[in-house]
């Protein structure tokens, strides 16, 4: 491990496919050895496969308290510390998959006058309590990094600025369920940078935008590559790099 002490350390959940995947393969191919986080572990093997060397398959469930800690014990005994911690993991939805829904159909689903709460609490246990898990789990080892950054994946859909806009195309889907979600993210992830603020570790909220993926059903409009540039952007910035932002590519603010 003599070889990593120069190396960034990156964990990235949810990174066996779809946007974490893309981050993934470009980190490591700028010399940064990356964690592929997966809930199934040879989903995750399958994927550093792909990816190549520099990139360490681990088994993480973002709604499992028990393969949190144990994924941190990991990093901690392998490699002492985390530089970059990427929470990219998260879910939009379980009925569309079961039921075999349309976008559209998923977006009338989840309307709050007939939301299944089964539905909203599986969504909001990965991507709201899931990031804070893992959030809790890894500072420790952040605190260890000389250049720690923390990014945090959320969605344009999450600022209630924009979707209390009529105007904005997003407006008319505003539901409880994934959009709600991406806002208690962002609301949680304003929490982490007020706590971090004085301290040396950075934070960053990051929207990939409307990218063709799982997610989705695949019925996004932008490419993995193109969805993953901002991401990949802002992890790779240096330590003097802004904290405390919520952009889109390229750069472009978004509002709260």
């Amino acid at each position: 491990m003599n070889d990593l002490k120069h190396k960034r350390i990156a964990l990235i959940t949810g990174a066996n496919q779809g946007i974490g995947f893309q981050v993934a393969k470009e980190l490591v191919a700028d010399s940064v050895t990356v964690l592929v986080g997966s809930r199934n572990l040879a989903n995750g093997r399958t994927a550093a496969e792909k990816i190549g060397a520099g990139a360490i398959p681990l088994q993480l469930d973002v709604t499992d308290r028990v393969s949190i800690a144990t994924a941190a014990a990991y990093i901690r005994q392998e490699f002492g510390r985390l530089d970059l911690l990427i929470n990219n993991a998260a879910i939009s939805n379980i009925r569309k998959t079961q039921l075999g829904l349309s976008l559209q159909e998923t977006i009338e689903e989840g309307r709050a006058s007939k939301v299944s709460l089964d539905e909203m609490r599986a969504v909001w246990e990965t991507n709201v309590f899931g990031t804070l898990a893992v959030y809790q789990a890894m500072l420790p080892l952040l605190w260890e990094s000389s250049d720690a950054r923390i990014v945090n994946v959320s969605s344009g859909v999450g600022s209630l600025t924009n979707m209390s806009d009529p105007s904005s195309i997003y407006h008319k889907g505003y539901g409880v369920v994934y959009p709600g979600s991406k806002t208690a993210q962002n609301a949680i992830t304003l929490a982490m940078m007020i706590e971090l603020e004085e301290s040396n570790i950075k934070i960053n909220l990051v929207s990939p935008g409307f990218t063709k993926t799982n997610l989705n059903g695949y019925e996004g409009i932008e490419s993995l590559e193109d969805g993953s540039r901002e991401v990949v952007r802002v992890a790779l910035l240096g330590p003097d790099g802004p904290t405390g932002t919520f952009t889109r590519w390229p750069n472009q603010v978004i509002p709260w």
